[in-house]
């Protein structure tokens, strides 16, 4: 059976959004998720799945770390973005950190549709700037835990701090901070987190 993650934290919108999957694929297994830390349960649960339907702003999402993180648990699992975020700003950022499409809250249910049908079919909507961002795939690069660290680091934690967040030793954070900088080709941790933040990862709040 065909899984599909409908992850946004609001539950009326992820009610439409199951209406429009099973428009599309009726036979499908809809798993919901209404924050980024249970989207990810669930993507590492699921033996089928198919495709993560994403909205961008969920509890313990910053910026476009949402897709970034979600792409490393799964890289082979396309993600549709479905946001109320301005297309123009955001669409070319979330297919560098590997989102295959975009599409509007507001768009028509027969628009959402035709999305979750083409991605569903492994197609890519084209991104309006094309143009590759080298740094943008080397933090999709990253694995869901040297991620984590990053995120760590830009929030301002540290080591210790960020060995107590992901229930790991402080010893360990240094290997995945020593191998982020090594994937990010960057020198220190400023470095890292200048880069990071240049690429809508940046920690608010």
């Amino acid at each position: 059976m065909t899984t599909i993650l409908v992850a946004d934290d609001h539950p009326l919108f992820r009610q439409a959004l199951t209406l429009a999957v099973l428009q599309v694929r009726p036979d499908a297994n809809i798993v919901e998720a209404g924050s980024l830390d249970r989207a990810v349960q669930a993507v590492r649960e699921a033996d089928t799945l198919a495709l993560i339907l994403l909205d961008l702003n969920m509890p313990g999402a910053v910026g476009y770390s949402g897709v970034a993180l979600l792409h490393a648990e799964a890289p082979d699992v396309p993600i549709l973005v479905v946001s109320g975020a301005d297309r123009a700003a955001a669409f070319a950022q979330v297919a560098r950190f590997g989102a295959v499409g975009f599409v509007g809250k507001d768009a028509p249910l027969e628009s959402i549709e035709a999305a979750i049908a083409a991605a569903l079919a492994g197609k890519r909507m084209a991104a309006d700037d094309a143009a590759e961002d080298d740094m943008a795939a080397r933090v999709a690069a990253l694995t869901p835990t040297q991620l984590r660290v990053l995120l760590g680091v830009l929030a301002g934690r540290l080591n210790k701090q960020i060995a107590h967040d992901l229930g790991i030793a402080e010893a360990t954070v240094k290997v995945h901070m020593t191998a982020v900088l090594r994937k990010l080709d960057v020198g220190n941790r400023t470095q890292a987190a200048v880069a990071a933040r240049a690429l809508g990862l940046e920690v608010t709040g």
